[in-house]
């Protein structure tokens, strides 16, 4: 089953030339079966690019998505065109208002992590928002500083500063392989990292109901379950392969002080093609939390409800 977008927007042309089903809203709706109704409050600076990461793994299911594009209400992005967010973006605050409800909800991450959370400029809606997940949503998935904020926010997991930037792609060991979240997977896992803060396990061992599923000896916890009602990765099995690469030459260009990507180059030589060794498990962990959703979340979305 296909994906649906809007056949204006961008990934909807780039998907399908990739041989991803792709579905109009209109045709969409002449199909008699109930889509699954996945949100992405998308807080990256370059949303086309999260947008078609995202809609690319979700939309590579069995299943028929249907995916909704959130904003924060009264923060302007910079870096995409004003058209389209009007275009395909709903704030927060009308979807709130409209008491629309979801299956699923994708949190991205943002480059903010230097900011204490309480500093972030929306972070009162932020909070507002993850309140409202709790009863509107079945299934949150908090990446990266998302999957942070959220963890933040439900049990006060703090993140630490790191003394230096976490870059590159980190092997990672699978310690639940019998979850239906890992179904498929290695027990060794290359992930991509990019990030200047961290959480800790002992941290995570100090709260109930979490459960870490994937974790590196050099970076730390990637992926963490949270009593089935959520997951945070605080890595990016989304990114596409030259994303590492596109954040090291832009540093390089601004004569910012960065290291060559760690196993990303072959050789570690910045000047040969990177290659791609993490896609396949990109596209496990995002089928099997689709999957995961189709299973458990009510056919009237109206039952979804949590204390």
């Amino acid at each position: 089953m296909p994906i649906t977008l809007p056949p204006t927007l961008p990934a909807f042309d780039i998907l399908s030339r990739e041989g991803v089903m792709v579905m109009s809203p209109d045709r969409a709706a002449k199909q008699d079966i109930r889509p699954l109704r996945i949100a992405l409050l998308n807080l990256m600076p370059k949303k086309i690019q999260t947008e078609n990461q995202f809609a690319r793994l979700i939309g590579a299911t069995p299943l028929q998505i249907d995916l909704s594009l959130i904003r924060m209400s009264d923060h302007e992005s910079r870096n995409t065109a004003a058209d389209h967010m009007e275009s395909f973006y709903r704030p927060f605050a009308e979807v709130e208002a409209s008491g629309d409800r979801f299956d699923g909800l994708i949190v991205t991450g943002a480059p903010i992590e230097h900011l204490p959370f309480a500093e972030v400029t929306y972070w009162d809606e932020l909070r507002r928002l993850f309140d409202w997940a709790d009863s509107h949503v079945h299934s949150t998935f908090g990446v990266c500083w998302g999957g942070m904020a959220l963890a933040f926010h439900r049990h006060g997991l703090p993140k630490h500063a790191l003394p230096a930037k976490a870059f590159g792609c980190f092997r990672h060991t699978n310690l639940a392989p019998a979850s239906p979240l890992l179904r498929g997977f290695s027990d060794d896992v290359l992930i991509p990292v990019s990030r200047w803060t961290e959480v800790r396990q002992s941290d995570i061992d100090a709260r109930s109901g979490l459960t870490t599923l994937l974790a590196s000896d050099e970076v730390g916890p990637c992926l963490v379950e949270d009593r089935g009602r959520a997951l945070y990765i605080f890595n990016h099995l989304e990114y596409d392969s030259g994303t590492l690469k596109e954040e090291y030459d832009r540093d390089v260009a601004a004569g910012k002080p960065i290291a060559v990507p760690a196993n990303y180059y072959p050789g570690d030589d910045p000047s040969r093609t990177p290659t791609n060794r993490w896609r396949s498990h990109a596209h496990l962990l995002y089928g099997n939390w689709i999957n995961e959703i189709y299973q458990t979340t009510p056919f009237d979305l109206r039952d979804i409800e949590r204390s």
